[in-house]
């Protein structure tokens, strides 16, 4: 390519690859439900499947950028969180329709996968990369403490506190504390989305934007905008369900070289989270650690704020014995990593430092699964 994606904004154009990537994929979709493709048919199908999974990746990221430039901050970050959210809490409320009583653990398993390599992978790996360009980089202390705020108390309460209640046995929450749990879960995350974007939205804007300062180009036409919105939805559907028909090969895999079941979430987890953990990436690299810091802690406060009253809703209305609590391992690492990660951010300013510990929670958090 010869243009920048910057300098084809300003010209108001859309890079070819872009556009293709989701077409294909949305093509090859067609296929799989015609019936004309099978899952798993043969290493080709395969590794097409995995090409245009990425592509499609790649795309989503590159179509949030255009929007988010568009809509500015914090509404592009919001945006995309969004998105990839609630095309996950879909994915999952079908797995759990298709699948029935046998898939109670399922939201758990992919929340608290989310949750983790949001916090050590996607947060330590944007202040390292970003710290190792800039040696120190700044961010806005109220609105990184309003996410992890909020974070903390739906994860405490959906994934940890089912373990000590008492009205029903087991790692489960009875039908009323459910429904008071998902309640919470949606009210909280109401409230931050309304302190993110209207009481205090200067909490989560970047450094320059208080200085009247923009190093940005000019954002791009409406019409750009909005053609950049199709195609990120396109693009979104087409990394989650391809991500889906790939999990019977992921897990084949997983089951071959004997490792846990449990990898095959985290890899699922890993590839519907790529766009955001690669649009936080790239904007840390361009020391915009605000935006980085948006994304990560946004998509983790959707996941799990989202996520949980969905299914909580399919399981009562099937009567089902939603699975919610973390065995003792879990919760220890989650709690570890919530704390590691509050006073990482807890004085505005990064180092390298910080995002190698992050990273090194990350890489134990994979160990013990793997070797539990």
């Amino acid at each position: 390519m010869t243009f920048s994606i910057p300098r084809l904004q300003a010209l108001g154009l859309i890079p070819l690859w872009s556009v293709a990537f989701p077409i294909i994929g949305f093509c090859l979709l067609l296929l799989y439900l015609s019936g004309i493709v099978f899952e798993g048919t043969n290493g080709l199908i395969i590794g097409l499947t995995a090409t245009v999974l990425v592509g499609s990746v790649l795309a989503a990221v590159h179509h949030a950028e255009v929007v988010a430039h568009r809509v500015g901050e914090p509404f592009g970050t919001l945006v995309l969180a969004l998105a990839i959210t609630i095309i996950e809490v879909a994915l999952i409320v079908s797995l759990m329709i298709s699948g029935g009583p046998a898939t109670a653990q399922l939201a758990r398993d992919t929340v608290f996968a989310a949750v983790m390599l949001i916090l050590n992978g996607m947060v330590g790996l944007c202040l390292l990369v970003g710290a190792s360009h800039y040696r120190e980089q700044t961010f806005s202390l109220y609105g990184v403490s309003a996410a992890l705020t909020t974070l903390a108390a739906i994860a405490i309460l959906t994934l940890v506190l089912p373990n000590y209640t008492v009205t029903v046995p087991g790692p489960v929450y009875s039908s009323s504390q459910l429904l008071f749990v998902a309640v919470v879960s949606l009210v909280l995350y109401g409230i931050f989305v309304l302190v993110q974007t209207v009481r205090h939205r200067d909490y989560f804007l970047p450094p320059d934007a208080h200085t009247g300062q923009s190093t940005h180009l000019s954002p791009p036409s409406n019409s750009l905008a909005i053609t950049s919105a199709v195609l990120l939805f396109v693009s979104l559907v087409v990394v989650v369900v391809l991500a889906k028909l790939l999990a019977p090969s992921i897990e084949k895999a997983v089951f071959t070289l004997g490792a846990p079941k449990a990898i095959v979430g985290i890899i699922i987890a890993a590839v519907v989270l790529m766009p955001e953990g690669m649009a936080a990436y790239r904007a840390a690299r361009a020391n915009r650690l605000q935006t980085s810091l948006n994304l990560a802690l946004g998509s983790a406060l959707a996941s799990i704020g989202l996520t949980i009253p969905a299914v909580a809703a399919v399981a009562l209305i099937k009567g089902w014995t939603l699975t919610l609590g973390l065995d003792l391992k879990s919760t220890v690492l989650l709690m570890l990593s919530l704390f590691i990660c509050a006073l990482s951010l807890s004085t505005g300013r990064t180092t390298v430092m910080q995002g190698s510990v992050l990273l090194v929670l990350l890489i134990t958090y994979l160990f013990t699964t793997i070797v539990p």
